[in-house]
């Protein structure tokens, strides 16, 4: 197995720039995921990789070759699509098979080569079937095992979980870890599902508009994010954002009844305004006079998810582990410990530190 380089990697339609001069280095053996909202580029971009689109400018490496102009066949990967794309007419061993068949492979190495990836997959007992005979879990490990049978250098996985149902999702995503612990491969795996991408993953790289925002592990970026829009992404539910004024070297918040707080931050205060950044479970509810409403408690058995509306507009998440009992519409106050909060300028929306 090998490892994938970009250097300076460009993608454009016409005159459209879709991606922005990647620089990325994927390590021999990683499970790396491109996470982001839809468009920012990260299906394009492991396309690229993959040889199904040019690449405009820059070069792609795998390993010590430079495949920028190599035909996807010569590139060394294998790729597993969104949809299953599994021949109807044939069984589970035939479809795992026929790239190999295709290819002029001996009968004996692929029955041996199936049966491998097979056993890793747990399709023994299904090896005779047709897809039609499948649940959607199965077929889509199916088509992870006709990748598997080419023996390729990386895995490429373009949301291969989309369409499952939220309980097969989980199902696979357990199978696919399983997966890469056991053959080591190197895989670069495309969501826009960020707990998929803090599950699988030994390193994150956060897209938006073709840009690379942050590369990091998931708790770097889940911990240290560089600014609002990967604070936000990752991390479920998402980041609480609290607009402050800045007055001074204080910050007052006037949806928390207008508290001042002095931020522990190095870095000058230079905007008008900053955002307090806080999970919901780094903020505290009570019951007590204030203007700040419970809207809606959602109650998950051992966790609960409470919505509150303070003045202007703005709704947090408070994550509580109690179950004692309080009404919607009842007004709360809000406490929190300034050790958990992250503050972002107002206009960069770059982290304060």
């Amino acid at each position: 197995m090998t490892g994938v380089t970009l250097t300076d990697a460009v993608k454009k339609y016409g005159g459209v720039q879709v991606i922005h001069d990647i620089n990325l280095a994927i390590e021999d053996g990683e499970f790396c995921v491109f996470v982001g909202p839809s468009g920012c580029g990260k299906s394009t971009l492991l396309r690229m990789i993959a040889g199904l689109e040019e690449t405009t400018s820059g070069q792609i490496h795998i390993g010590s070759r430079d495949v920028t102009r190599l035909d996807p066949a010569d590139r060394g990967v294998a790729m597993v699509f969104q949809t299953y794309a599994l021949y109807p007419h044939m069984t589970v061993e035939e479809n795992m098979g026929f790239g190999l068949k295709m290819s002029g492979h001996p009968k004996t190495e692929i029955k041996t080569k199936v049966a491998e990836a097979s056993r890793i997959l747990k399709l023994d007992d299904y090896l005779t079937r047709k897809p039609k005979a499948l649940s959607g879990g199965q077929r889509q490990r199916v088509a992870i095992g006709r990748a598997i049978v080419r023996g390729p250098e990386v895995f490429l996985f373009d949301e291969p979980l989309s369409n499952l149902d939220a309980e097969l999702r989980v199902d696979m995503r357990v199978e696919i870890a399983r997966l890469h612990k056991e053959i080591g491969a190197t895989m670069i795996y495309v969501t826009h599902d960020q707990v998929e991408a803090m599950t699988l993953a030994d390193k994150i790289v956060v897209l938006r508009a073709g840009h690379v925002e942050q590369i990091g592990s998931p708790m770097d970026l889940y911990e240290n994010p560089d600014n609002k829009f990967v604070a936000g992404f990752i991390g479920s539910p998402a980041m609480n954002f609290i607009h402050c004024n800045v007055e001074g070297d204080k910050l007052r918040i006037p949806s928390l009844n207008n508290r001042t707080i002095a931020p522990n931050i190095d870095q000058p205060l230079t905007s008008e305004f900053v955002y307090l950044g806080l999970r919901p479970q780094h903020l505290r509810i009570a019951p007590a006079p204030s203007n700040i409403k419970l809207d809606i408690r959602e109650r998950l058995g051992g966790v609960s998810y409470d919505y509150l509306i303070p003045p202007g507009g703005e709704k947090l998440i408070v994550e509580t582990r109690d179950n004692a009992p309080m009404k919607e519409g009842t007004t709360v106050s809000v406490d929190f410990d300034l050790d958990d909060a992250m503050f972002f300028d107002g206009q960069t929306e770059m982290r304060l530190r």
